[in-house]
Protein backbone atom coordinates (compact mmCIF):
# COMPACT_ATOMS: atom_id res chain seq x y z
CA UNK A 1 0.00 0.00 0.00
CA UNK A 2 1.29 3.46 -0.84
CA UNK A 3 1.50 5.93 2.09
CA UNK A 4 -1.50 8.14 1.30
CA UNK A 5 -5.21 8.54 1.90
CA UNK A 6 -6.96 9.26 -1.39
CA UNK A 7 -10.35 10.19 0.04
CA UNK A 8 -12.17 10.36 3.34
CA UNK A 9 -15.91 9.70 2.97
CA UNK A 10 -18.33 10.62 5.72
CA UNK A 11 -21.74 8.95 5.89
CA UNK A 12 -24.19 11.77 6.67
CA UNK A 13 -27.86 11.86 7.69
CA UNK A 14 -28.79 15.02 5.72
CA UNK A 15 -26.66 15.43 2.61
CA UNK A 16 -27.87 18.94 1.72
CA UNK A 17 -27.29 20.28 5.25
CA UNK A 18 -23.82 18.71 5.37
CA UNK A 19 -22.95 20.17 1.95
CA UNK A 20 -23.95 23.65 3.21
CA UNK A 21 -21.89 23.15 6.38
CA UNK A 22 -18.69 22.19 4.57
CA UNK A 23 -19.08 24.41 1.49
CA UNK A 24 -20.65 27.58 2.87
CA UNK A 25 -19.86 27.29 6.56
CA UNK A 26 -16.26 26.12 6.39
CA UNK A 27 -15.49 27.31 2.86
CA UNK A 28 -14.20 24.03 1.42
CA UNK A 29 -14.02 24.00 -2.40
CA UNK A 30 -16.73 21.71 -3.77
CA UNK A 31 -16.14 19.74 -6.95
CA UNK A 32 -18.83 19.04 -9.50
CA UNK A 33 -20.38 15.72 -8.53
CA UNK A 34 -23.56 13.64 -8.95
CA UNK A 35 -26.54 14.68 -6.78
CA UNK A 36 -26.24 11.71 -4.39
CA UNK A 37 -22.69 12.56 -3.32
CA UNK A 38 -20.53 15.62 -2.78
CA UNK A 39 -16.77 15.87 -3.19
CA UNK A 40 -14.49 18.59 -1.84
CA UNK A 41 -10.86 19.01 -2.82
CA UNK A 42 -8.44 19.15 0.04
CA UNK A 43 -4.72 19.69 -0.27
CA UNK A 44 -3.61 16.20 -1.21
CA UNK A 45 -6.88 14.30 -0.78
CA UNK A 46 -10.65 14.54 -1.23
CA UNK A 47 -13.46 14.70 1.29
CA UNK A 48 -16.64 12.90 0.25
CA UNK A 49 -20.12 13.21 1.71
CA UNK A 50 -22.55 10.38 1.06
CA UNK A 51 -25.81 9.27 2.65
CA UNK A 52 -25.13 7.27 5.81
CA UNK A 53 -27.47 4.42 4.85
CA UNK A 54 -26.07 4.24 1.31
CA UNK A 55 -22.46 4.25 2.50
CA UNK A 56 -23.18 1.47 5.01
CA UNK A 57 -24.92 -0.54 2.29
CA UNK A 58 -21.97 -0.04 -0.06
CA UNK A 59 -19.59 -1.36 2.62
CA UNK A 60 -21.95 -4.19 3.59
CA UNK A 61 -22.32 -3.09 7.22
CA UNK A 62 -25.13 -1.88 9.47
CA UNK A 63 -25.80 1.88 9.41
CA UNK A 64 -26.63 1.84 13.13
CA UNK A 65 -24.12 3.42 15.44
CA UNK A 66 -23.82 6.04 18.13
CA UNK A 67 -21.32 7.63 20.43
CA UNK A 68 -17.61 7.87 19.74
CA UNK A 69 -16.75 6.46 16.32
CA UNK A 70 -13.10 5.91 17.20
CA UNK A 71 -11.83 8.45 14.68
CA UNK A 72 -11.06 12.15 14.62
CA UNK A 73 -10.11 14.16 11.57
CA UNK A 74 -7.47 16.85 12.06
CA UNK A 75 -6.80 20.24 10.50
CA UNK A 76 -3.52 21.95 11.43
CA UNK A 77 -2.98 25.69 11.35
CA UNK A 78 -0.04 28.05 11.71
CA UNK A 79 -1.06 29.72 14.99
CA UNK A 80 -3.18 29.46 18.11
CA UNK A 81 -5.25 32.44 16.94
CA UNK A 82 -6.08 30.60 13.70
CA UNK A 83 -7.24 27.59 15.74
CA UNK A 84 -9.64 29.78 17.72
CA UNK A 85 -10.87 31.50 14.55
CA UNK A 86 -11.63 28.21 12.79
CA UNK A 87 -13.40 26.81 15.86
CA UNK A 88 -15.59 29.94 15.92
CA UNK A 89 -16.26 29.64 12.19
CA UNK A 90 -17.31 26.00 12.56
CA UNK A 91 -19.66 26.79 15.45
CA UNK A 92 -21.19 29.69 13.49
CA UNK A 93 -21.82 27.22 10.65
CA UNK A 94 -23.69 24.82 12.95
CA UNK A 95 -20.97 22.66 14.49
CA UNK A 96 -20.94 21.78 18.18
CA UNK A 97 -17.92 22.97 20.13
CA UNK A 98 -16.62 19.86 21.89
CA UNK A 99 -13.42 21.28 23.39
CA UNK A 100 -12.35 24.93 23.17
CA UNK A 101 -8.86 25.74 21.93
CA UNK A 102 -6.32 25.28 24.70
CA UNK A 103 -2.72 24.34 25.44
CA UNK A 104 -2.36 20.57 25.32
CA UNK A 105 -0.07 18.04 26.99
CA UNK A 106 2.17 17.56 23.95
CA UNK A 107 3.08 21.26 23.82
CA UNK A 108 0.73 22.44 21.11
CA UNK A 109 -2.68 24.08 21.07
CA UNK A 110 -5.89 22.44 19.93
CA UNK A 111 -9.64 22.19 20.24
CA UNK A 112 -12.40 20.01 18.81
CA UNK A 113 -15.70 20.52 17.09
CA UNK A 114 -18.29 17.99 15.95
CA UNK A 115 -19.88 18.45 12.53
CA UNK A 116 -23.61 18.03 11.89
CA UNK A 117 -23.30 14.24 12.12
CA UNK A 118 -21.03 14.21 15.15
CA UNK A 119 -17.76 13.59 13.29
CA UNK A 120 -14.95 14.99 15.39
CA UNK A 121 -12.50 17.49 13.94
CA UNK A 122 -9.41 18.42 15.87
CA UNK A 123 -8.18 21.91 14.98
CA UNK A 124 -4.55 22.22 16.07
CA UNK A 125 -1.39 24.27 16.03
CA UNK A 126 1.81 22.26 16.33
CA UNK A 127 4.70 24.63 17.13
CA UNK A 128 7.26 21.86 16.53
CA UNK A 129 6.39 20.67 13.02
CA UNK A 130 3.94 21.23 10.18
CA UNK A 131 1.68 18.18 9.79
CA UNK A 132 0.49 17.28 6.30
CA UNK A 133 1.03 18.85 2.91
CA UNK A 134 1.93 22.53 2.72
CA UNK A 135 -0.86 24.93 1.84
CA UNK A 136 -0.85 25.95 -1.80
Amino acid sequence: MKPRISMITLGVRDLEASIRFYEEGLGLPRMESPPEVAFFTLNGTWLGLYGREALAEDAGVSPEGSGFTGIALAHNLASEAEVDELLEQAVAAGAKLVKPGQKVFWGGYSGYFADLDGYLWEVAHNPFAWVGPKDE
